[in-house]
């Protein structure tokens, strides 16, 4: 059960980019940059608590980078 969040980040995160990749998806659809933001949350919080920095630089900027384009899926701007 530890390792469930992390399992659902890692889920979440892939079956974005397998959407993507098969074309079923865009990248800058709101499908896809929640799926990469909520799974990189998920292991962001996973890796704070383990103290791995590595893993907390990549897993915060690749939620931060989701952000810009879930805003602008909000507020209807292309």
């Amino acid at each position: 059960m530890e390792q469930l969040p992390q399992l659902i980040g890692a889920g979440l995160l892939l079956l974005g980019y397998a959407l993507s990749q098969t074309g079923r998806i865009r990248g800058d659809a709101l499908t896809y940059l929640v799926l990469n933001a909520l799974g990189s949350l998920l292991l962001l919080i996973d890796a704070v608590r383990a103290l791995q920095w590595g893993f907390i630089i990549l897993e915060a900027a690749w939620f931060l980078f989701s952000l810009p384009g879930i805003y602008r899926s909000f507020s209807g701007r292309n």
